[in-house]
């Protein structure tokens, strides 16, 4: 892989800072109901088929009292795509270079009153130069509470930085965590947003602020719910609901297949899966 130029340092950094920040909070949940739990770091690389370095990253996953299974992956990856999927890249269809650095992060709780949550930001470069990602929360049992908190906070972001910003990339998650053989949405949705380029400083600028107010709002919700009482149902609930999660997941999800594709840590890609789940 390339030396990287100022801007993919700047953005790799943030990423790693703000993977630090999601496991210290998490971590610190889980001292508040009594666990020890922490989460176990893997660093892995990635070989490029052009025979070079081709990146690496850290996967983070901890399997505690009130987060059953958390991922927080960060990586950094370059090198060229292969075969025919790199016309499918915004700005890959002549040259197929490309790189990319970013945080992926999935929660799955123990308590079904608690919204299991996924959250990305990336900074891809082709011929082109732009940062995606965004948050959705994934509740099995859904309370309005809480998607308003949820939605709030991300909606103070993106106003923050463009009007338009909130209502665009809402439906956008709305578009994209959507389940068609189901003709159901994965969960009560958030923002999703792709091929933000242009002013790399007022773009990073939101990216940073998305992650922000999800690491502002998210533990306010697990804090809320984490002790309340539940019922054998309502476990039966979740791991109904974590086999549509899974689906989407395997199926769907973009992220999936971009790890797969590139050569990634195949337990990084699938970090995002259930420890348990059930199909009727």
């Amino acid at each position: 892989m390339n030396t990287l130029d100022n801007e993919q340092m700047t953005a790799r950094a943030w990423f790693e800072e703000l993977r630090d920040l999601i496991c210290a909070e998490f971590e610190a949940i889980e001292r508040e109901a009594g666990s020890s739990a922490a989460f176990d770091y893997t660093a892995w690389d990635r070989q490029d088929p052009s025979g070079e370095h081709g990146g690496g990253g850290v996967r983070g996953v901890m399997k505690g009292r009130v987060f059953e299974k958390v991922g927080v992956n960060v990586s950094t990856v370059g090198g060229r795509f292969e075969n025919e999927f790199g016309k499918t890249i915004h700005g890959a269809s002549e040259d197929p270079s490309f790189f990319a650095t970013g945080i992926s992060l999935v929660a799955h709780m123990s308590n079904p009153h608690v919204p299991a949550v996924h959250m990305n930001t990336r900074f891809l470069v082709t011929t082109k130069r732009w940062f995606g990602g965004g948050a959705d929360l994934n509740p099995p049992l859904p309370i309005e509470e809480d998607t308003a908190d949820f939605h709030g906070a991300l909606k103070a972001a993106c106003d923050a930085h463009h009007p338009e910003h909130y209502g665009r990339f809402k439906k956008w998650a709305e578009d994209y965590f959507y389940i068609p053989h189901r003709k159901v949405h994965r969960g009560v949705g958030g923002i999703f947003y792709d091929h933000l380029e242009g002013d790399f400083a007022d773009n990073f600028a939101f990216t940073q602020d998305v992650g922000r107010a999800f690491l502002d709002v998210f533990p306010r919700i697990v804090r809320r719910r984490m002790n309340l009482p539940y019922t054998d149902a309502e476990i039966a609930q979740r791991n109904a609901w974590r086999g549509r999660y899974a689906e989407f997941n395997l199926v769907y999800d973009r992220g999936t297949l971009f790890g797969l594709k590139t050569g990634g840590n195949i337990d990084a890609i699938l970090m995002s899966l259930p420890p348990v789940a059930t199909w009727a």
